[in-house]
């Protein structure tokens, strides 16, 4: 990958480290284990962000 990289997919890389991050434990507690992981979770080698 470029060292350098445009602004606009500097902005959608960190936007989609942001929504990847897990679920607080509180939550899973509060919700009974109903909510467990986030909806937009993704792996990282499994679905590829647009370039």
């Amino acid at each position: 990958m470029a060292r350098n990289k445009p602004l606009a997919k500097k902005l959608r890389m960190a936007k989609a480290m942001r929504s990847n991050s897990s679920v607080p434990t509180w939550v899973v507690v509060k919700t009974g284990g109903k909510l467990r992981r986030t909806p937009g979770q993704r792996n990282w080698r499994q679905t590829k962000l647009k370039p």
